[in-house]
């Protein structure tokens, strides 16, 4: 009887405590199974390194001074978070104007003109506000109720928590295939696993912003993550061609030419051997009718023809300047001839 009531004293405790009753069995070595329950604090402990514009209207929103000021323990915070979340936004729809604004006052770094800001941040904000330990956040992130209470307990380690402590957090949830919708008004379905790589590698989460990560830490977690899920090379498929043979035999070479024969319009084939025959009787003809008009002067020696023979050599100059010269030798001959006569 007394075994009885100690063990409903002790699980009173943890339930209120907020102890997962799985804690125990979990691996050793992983971050859950640590034996200091107090979570650090990185970055500021006052804002929760929220944005300031952010952190400003959820202390002036009457939702979170009012109905969550009456809420004092870790289930009853849970509870308002499966009954009022309906997406990870930090702005209801509508409710901010950032059109007109333009630099440091747009909508990406969230310092121009508020807005109402969303149910999900203030719970959010008020689980700061309850100083969680780290059993408490392990029963956030593993909850079964819903994905939207694990969405906050992730997003609670994202702005809390050491940087070098993020992927012992997020490793074993990477894979996870539970969905919500995380857009103001519906419309854009993710899954745990890819909630959890945009909080890891991606700076932004729509109009605000995470705390920055060290560059060397952010470097190892892309090494790990790389390892984690190497990438995948897809090959090109092979084109299936036939297998040809290139034997030397005299069939062999019939064959491959009826095939390439046949392969081919029979048209195209005429015409080219009709255009062969055309270029080799025009060729025939220019060569027989340049022969013809060069006849040998006989006043011309055997060397001039040597050199008119050698015309391309660039020793003899141009064609005109040959011509030239051969010109004025018949000249010179032919007055030879005549004075010679003349005596």
């Amino acid at each position: 009887m007394k075994t009885d009531i100690s063990a409903k004293i002790i699980f009173c405790k943890n339930y209120c405590l907020g102890y997962d009753n799985d804690y125990q069995t979990k691996s050793k070595g992983s971050i859950l199974t640590r034996k200091n329950n107090t979570l650090p604090m990185w970055g500021n402990e006052r804002t929760m390194n929220l944005n300031s514009l952010i952190l400003t209207n959820i202390q002036s929103s009457h939702y979170f001074k009012v109905n969550l000021y009456e809420l004092k323990t870790y289930h009853e915070v849970i509870d308002e978070i499966y009954y009022k979340v309906q997406h990870l936004e930090p702005w209801e729809k509508g409710s901010r104007k950032t059109s007109g604004q333009t630099g440091m006052c747009g909508g990406v770094r969230g310092v121009g003109a508020g807005g109402i800001v969303s149910t999900a941040f203030c719970l959010l904000y008020k689980l700061f506000t309850l100083k969680l330990t780290r059993k408490q956040v392990t029963g956030l992130i593993t909850h079964c109720d819903s994905p939207y209470i694990r969405a906050l307990g992730f997003m609670y380690i994202r702005y809390t928590q050491p940087p070098g402590d993020l992927w012992d957090w997020y490793e074993s949830f990477l894979d996870d295939e539970e969905e919500m919708d995380v857009r103001a008004g519906g419309g854009q379905i993710m899954t745990i696993g890819n909630i959890l790589k945009s909080f890891l590698f991606k700076l932004e989460w729509y109009s605000t912003l995470f705390p920055r990560i060290p560059v060397p830490i952010q470097q190892q977690m892309e090494k790990k993550m790389s390892e984690k899920y190497p990438p995948v090379v897809e090959e090109t498929p092979r084109r299936n061609l036939p297998e040809k043979n290139f034997s030397r035999d005299r069939d062999d070479h019939r064959s491959r030419g009826d095939l390439s024969d046949t392969s081919r319009p029979r048209e195209r084939i005429e015409r080219r051997e009709r255009s062969h025959r055309d270029y080799r009787d025009r060729d025939y003809e220019r060569k027989s009718s340049h022969a013809n008009s060069r006849e040998r002067s006989p006043y011309v020696s055997r060397r001039d023809d040597y050199k008119k023979s050698s015309s391309r050599s660039p020793k003899y100059g141009s064609s005109k300047r040959r011509d030239r010269d051969d010109y004025n030798i018949n000249i010179k001959v032919k007055i030879k001839i005549l004075i010679r006569n003349m005596k």
